[in-house]
């Protein structure tokens, strides 16, 4: 139903919006309003009408709804509202959903680079274009104003894994309370966070192997928790080599693991958070002469590149690594393998190079 009346000097359109509701805007002209109205309905028929008055929401009020009713993982849940909260609402969020236009999402990209890496900006910008693709969806708006914005190229990182002496220094100048944990590292390639959540069930003395099905996570106003792992392919069984052996049977011994089952505590025998053990991890890293910057990361990289000297697949160096494809292992570690040029060579040699002698010594 719709309606085109004259008042005044000007024309009043009318029509009914899909929610129910009368919708009412004043043209100057007869044509501009009959136009209008005759917009409106065709976008109701294609299933393209978008109410004006949603897009009126601020982006703020419309994320926090959005990050509400998202099926993600305790510390997921947690990132993502740090993020929104530090880095996207400051800027965006008192505006209207529906007035934010893609030079401003450019500008917001553009300022966060000046102050974030390439990486943390691309999490971030994914959160942004999550929130409006969905307002898109509840047509709250028309487009997303996401959509091809240009953001900042990250430098290539070759990853450099540490000597061997360098991860002995490491071992060496640990306090006794964490030795076995960075032998575990090193020797497993467990990420930090499974490390801090291994308990005493999970590991198999007789059949020398680790289960990693869990990892301690640190969510805000809380202390830390066990969670899921970081993904589907996180799930896996570690072998546990002997000196791993060694170091946990050691550990344990002096160590007593508790009621909860945690293998490593700190002096107060409570989970270990990562905001505190850093504390610990700085000055072994300065002691040992480790480069600036080194982390917790380090240890599995360095048995990553262990699994690749003494020539195991990229298949076996995922499965160990808990990474979702092997496509990811290569990405990260294909430079450590072999270089393939000289098997080449020797491959065509072989089969070409007897016959250009052969035909060399008939001509």
């Amino acid at each position: 139903m719709a309606t085109v009346k004259r008042r005044g000097t000007s024309w009043q359109a009318t029509y009914r919006a899909p929610d129910g509701r009368e919708r009412t805007k004043t043209f100057p002209r007869k044509v501009d309003a009959e136009a209008w109205v005759n917009d409106e309905l065709g976008a109701h028929r294609h299933g393209t009408w978008i109410d004006p008055v949603a897009g009126k929401i601020s982006f703020q009020t419309y994320g926090e709804q959005w990050r509400s009713v998202q099926v993600h993982r305790p510390s997921t849940a947690a990132q993502v509202e740090t993020n929104l909260r530090r880095h996207l609402y400051p800027t965006l969020g008192e505006r209207p959903i529906g007035a934010i236009r893609p030079s401003e999402v450019q500008a917001w990209v553009r300022g966060l680079a000046d102050v974030l890496e390439p990486s943390t900006v691309e999490l971030v910008y994914r959160y942004a274009v999550a929130i409006f693709r969905a307002a898109v969806a509840d047509r709250i708006i028309a487009q997303n104003p996401a959509v091809g914005i240009r953001l900042p190229k990250a430098e290539p990182k070759r990853i450099e894994p540490l000597g061997t002496d360098v991860i002995e220094a490491i071992v060496e100048a640990v306090p006794d309370r964490y030795r076995a944990l960075v032998i575990l590292a090193a020797g497993t390639g467990l990420r930090q966070g499974e490390c801090f959540g291994l308990t005493i069930d999970r590991v198999d003395f007789l059949r020398r192997q680790v289960t990693v099905d869990r990892q301690l996570v640190l969510l805000p106003g809380s202390g830390p928790v066990l969670g899921a792992p970081k993904t589907q392919a996180s799930y896996r069984t570690v072998p546990l080599p002997v000196v791993v052996l060694d170091a946990l049977a050691a550990h344990v011994a002096c160590y007593p693991v508790g009621a909860d089952g945690f293998l490593f505590t700190n002096d107060a025998g409570e989970p270990i958070r990562r905001t505190r053990f850093s504390d610990v991890w700085r000055p072994v890293i300065k002691a040992a002469g480790a480069p600036v910057g080194t982390g917790f990361h380090a240890l599995r990289h360095f048995y990553a590149s262990l699994l690749i000297r003494h020539g195991e697949s990229v298949k076996v160096v995922q499965a160990r690594l808990g990474h979702a494809s092997a496509a990811e292992t290569l990405d990260t570690y294909s430079h450590l393998w072999p270089d393939s040029e000289d098997r080449t060579r020797a491959a065509v040699d072989e089969v070409l190079g007897r016959r250009a002698a052969d035909i060399a010594r008939t001509s």
